[in-house]
């Protein structure tokens, strides 16, 4: 069976690797370029999509990632703010 599943992918530099993450479902990977970071975000959603289907948890764990199901396309909750902050926190 194909899904449809959306996800917004954030990306950012560590070192000599880029690393990118799909949220709401919290599935990251990494490459040596941006692009190649993106291929296997790609490829790591799918992975965990799989294996949910397999375990059969998918649509408990994409309910519990807050998507809503339309047919066969799972649709993610709205992203209402995304921003980088700085906080200082005694340690």
């Amino acid at each position: 069976m194909t899904i449809k599943i959306e996800h917004t992918v954030q990306l950012w530099r560590e070192e000599a690797s880029y690393v990118a993450r799909a949220t709401p479902l919290d599935v990251m990977s990494c490459g040596a370029t941006p692009e190649e970071a993106h291929r296997n975000l790609e490829e790591a959603v799918a992975l965990f999509v799989k294996a949910a289907s397999a375990h059969g948890t998918l649509n408990e764990v994409l309910e519990e990632c807050g998507y809503k199901r339309v047919n066969d396309d799972w649709r993610a909750p709205t992203l209402l703010s995304s921003k980088t902050v700085s906080q200082a926190v005694l340690a």
